[in-house]
């Protein structure tokens, strides 16, 4: 076992991809947990600082099989394990990765903690904390249509996708309020925790459904978008989390490979009338998107801007600015 100064505790999730560790770790999504990589060797191509998803590691403590103590690529910046130690991030190896991923999928959610003493006694309950709010910042502010980015926790590739795109971008936090501002759209990112525990950001979402503006919500803002139409959220027996999920477009039948880690879903049945879901997991049938039948408002649970994963769905955010 390999272990850094402190001891640790979250939510056990898992990520089956057999690359994109760096991307992972980084997150926002992954706040607060435990993350176990399925693949066997973890860590072979190093830390490349530019593929970083936020400012920091995310998770609270991660489990491989094995990890490399060297880098093997021209890029890396740093090797994974002088990475976890300058954050203080504790690491367990040795651990059959793979049987314990299906006892994941088979128990379903469950807490954990690593720790070089005994963890009898002590509560692990999965609180948590908040993001920090982002600070308000502005992008191409030299293009005519303005959207806002509701960062509730944004990987850094959602930016990027939209500074390809002619918009002048305003990056504000969950909980601030637009609805009295000039703007064209909104998006709405992921993020970490429990969608009902976002009530200030639902509330601003609902006012901004009576604008009649573009909405666009990814991963936690799908589930945002679907509490503020009405609808309600329940908690996944095991998440879906990985690089290769395959969710099928309901309109033209076409399925698309997915980057996805959530623990949440939309309760299909809860949804008003006028909503109806737009994709499918094939693997277990769950709402992967909605959208408004007539009103210019879409969101999916899986990541099309991917980040480690496929790119089958990035045309999704030419929808978004064709929307506005």
């Amino acid at each position: 076992m390999a272990k850094q100064k402190t001891d640790c505790a979250g939510e056990v999730v898992f990520n089956t991809g057999m690359t994109g560790y760096v991307e992972s770790l980084t997150d926002p999504s992954y706040s607060n947990q435990l993350l176990v990589f399925t693949y066997p060797l973890i860590g072979n191509y190093g830390v490349q600082l530019q593929d970083t998803e936020s400012g920091k590691i995310q998770v609270n403590g991660l489990i491989v099989s094995e990890v490399s103590s060297s880098s093997h690529h021209h890029r890396a910046d740093n090797i994974l394990l002088d990475w976890l130690h300058s954050q203080d991030i504790p690491i367990i190896t040795g651990i059959d990765t793979r049987a314990l991923t299906k006892h994941l999928r088979t128990s379903g959610t469950m807490l954990g903690h690593i720790s070089s003493s005994s963890p009898l006694g002590i509560n692990v309950a999965a609180k948590r904390n908040p993001i920090p709010p982002s600070q308000i910042t502005s992008h191409n502010s030299h293009h005519k249509q303005k959207i806002i980015l509701v960062d509730c926790g944004a990987k850094g590739n959602i930016l990027r996708h939209l500074l390809k795109l002619p918009l002048h971008i305003k990056q504000v936090p969950h909980d601030y309020d637009y609805t009295s501002e000039d703007y064209d759209g909104v998006m709405l990112s992921n993020g970490p925790g429990d969608p009902a525990d976002y009530t200030k950001t639902i509330q601003i979402v609902r006012s901004a459904y009576k604008q009649n503006k573009a909405v666009f919500g990814i991963c936690l803002g799908s589930q945002i978008m679907g509490l503020a139409a009405g609808g309600k959220t329940y908690k996944l027996h095991f998440g879906h989390r990985g690089h290769n999920q395959p969710c099928i477009d309901v309109k033209n039948k076409r399925c698309y490979v997915t980057s996805q880690n959530h623990g949440y879903a939309i309760e299909e049945k809860s949804l008003p009338h006028d909503w109806r879901v737009s994709f499918r997991n094939l693997n277990d049938d769950s709402v992967e998107g909605i959208e408004h039948a007539n009103r210019p408002f879409f969101a999916v649970q899986f990541h099309p801007e991917a980040c480690p994963g496929p790119t089958d769905t990035e045309w999704l955010f030419e929808r978004f600015y064709k929307a506005l």
